[in-house]
């Protein structure tokens, strides 16, 4: 009768949260000698049979890592935004003002240079690890902002924003992967939203220190000189922090991946957090994934719902937003100083609250909340741009709802869809699978980038923004309808739930 009731616990989605077998109380402090000595976990005592310590990990341990990762969160949300207000003086000084492609050239080749990076990324995390990704992450953002800070044409702009993109698109993944893989389950959603609050203050650093460009001949490049301090310190301070110990144990250094897990968690929680590892691992070889396992294989369901949502939050016209806000502004005769601080303080404000109430409300209700206030923002905007609007009202409209887009997008569309993915990707393939997700985003984003403003005259307002708004609705019957709820639960949790259901 026992034994019935074992399997029913382990069986079960919370009993595989909840259940310590009754079986040998396993010392928490003895250290673990030898990978053979880990490996007798599955052997001597079932990994579900040691038991869950009282006390959750303390997540002040693990915050200082997830700190210094999210310095690359910062550098993307800056580089995401120091064209916004540097854009027309650097224009003029370099000789393609008016040039509406151009123009555009020089947001959306950061964009294409990301997409190198972010499809390379998971390759790269695997085979050097989280720790040494970061720093490589770095030095193209170091290289890029230089060459775009001493350029004096076009194509050295160009250059040097394809350098800095790269590193743009290996940083985000590599964060999202590294948070997810050293934070404790309790509070996984919440310090993933600190990688989003990172972008908010990277974006309004880039928005604040552009506003005297158009002021000071040369500011500019300026702005660019300033991005390369965070990234050098990205480098340097990464060299003390704890690699992923889930990278570890799959390349086979089980000592070294409990060490970390005792940095990051505490001693008492070593044991069971080794035995969630061994209770997940197949046997599977990580460095063995093949590209049609993740496209058509029994992956392809995650995958299609990791590189939809990625479509979507892009194909909302987010980062139209960021990108031309001061433009949009402008045609209303808002003062671009003022409209970039009100859009950097919706950013951080709806950041911060989705950091509250990441791990209370869940994921999934973020998302669909998130998307419905978008596709309502739009609304607005349409409202705005028509004949049922003028003077002032539209004004107000477009400005209001443009406020209201930018604080939904981040309660959930911002924050949600890199943790997501994070969590819901099994081990084996999470990395590599993640950055196949995310080129996705960055293909989205750089047409985005580079067609905005040429679509803005020639569909017009009133349209481009109902396209926008259409497919806020969709991503909301999206979620509804495929995305799976992961708060609380711990990686290994995720992927014994998602693993069988793939396989069928």
């Amino acid at each position: 009768m026992q034994s019935v009731e074992v399997w029913s616990l382990l069986t079960s989605g919370k009993g595989l949260y909840h259940f310590a077998m009754r079986g040998r109380l396993v010392d928490p402090y003895k250290r673990v000698a030898s990978r053979e000595h880990i490996s007798s976990y599955g052997k001597e005592e079932n990994p579900a049979s040691v038991r869950l310590p009282r006390e959750k990990p303390s997540w002040q341990r693990s915050l200082r890592h997830v700190i210094v990762a999210s310095i690359s969160s910062f550098l993307y949300g800056y580089h995401l935004g120091v064209v916004n207000e540097t854009l027309e003086s650097m224009s003029m000084e370099l000789g393609f003002r008016g040039n509406t492609i151009a123009e555009g050239l020089v947001v959306s080749t950061c964009l294409g240079g990301a997409f190198i990076g972010s499809l390379f990324s998971g390759w790269i995390a695997d085979g050097v690890g989280r720790r040494r990704a970061f720093q490589l992450c770095a030095l193209p953002m170091i290289i890029g902002a230089s060459m775009s800070a001493t350029t004096n044409g076009l194509w050295g702009m160009l250059l040097g924003r394809l350098f800095v993109g790269t590193g743009m698109g290996l940083g985000p993944p590599v964060a999202a992967l590294y948070v997810a893989e050293v934070s404790p389950a309790a509070v996984r959603g919440t310090f993933g939203s600190i990688t989003q609050i990172a972008t908010c203050f990277g974006l309004m650093g880039s928005l604040f220190i552009g506003i005297p460009a158009k002021e000071i001949v040369g500011w500019w490049r300026i702005c660019f000189w300033v991005s390369a301090i965070p990234a050098a310190i990205l480098a340097f301070f990464m060299e003390f922090c704890a690699e992923s110990p889930h990278w570890l144990h799959k390349r086979g250094r089980s000592n070294e991946a409990e060490a970390e897990f005792e940095k990051l968690l505490g001693g008492i929680h070593v044991k069971h957090a080794m035995s969630e590892l061994l209770r997940s691992d197949r046997g599977d070889e990580t460095d063995m994934v093949k590209l049609s396992e993740l496209l058509y294989g029994r992956h392809f369901k995650v995958m299609f719902i990791g590189s939809t949502l990625f479509a979507l939050q892009q194909l909302s016209g987010i980062n139209a937003v960021f990108y031309f806000s001061s433009t949009v502004f402008k045609s209303f005769g808002v003062p671009s100083a003022l409209a970039n601080t009100c859009v950097g303080i919706c950013n951080l404000v709806g950041s911060i609250l989705a950091m509250i109430m990441m791990d209370k409300l869940g994921r999934k209700v973020l998302l669909l909340g998130s998307f419905l206030g978008m596709a309502v923002s739009m609304g607005l905007q349409v409202i705005a741009a028509s004949s049922l609007a003028s003077g002032s009202g539209a004004m107000y409209l477009s400005v209001g709802g443009m406020l209201m887009f930018v604080f939904t997008f981040s309660l959930g569309a911002g924050p949600v869809p890199s943790l997501l993915m994070s969590e819901i990707l099994p081990g084996r393939i999470r990395a590599k699978a993640f950055a196949i997700c995310l080129a996705v985003h960055w293909v989205i984003n750089f047409f985005v980038g580079l067609l905005f403003l040429r679509l803005l005259e020639q569909i017009g307002a009133q349209l481009l923004y109902t396209i926008f708004g259409a497919f806020c609705l969709v991503a909301v019957i999206f979620v509804k309808k495929n995305v799976v709820e992961t708060k609380g639960k711990s990686l290994q949790e995720i992927e014994i739930a998602l693993l069988p259901q793939e396989a069928t």
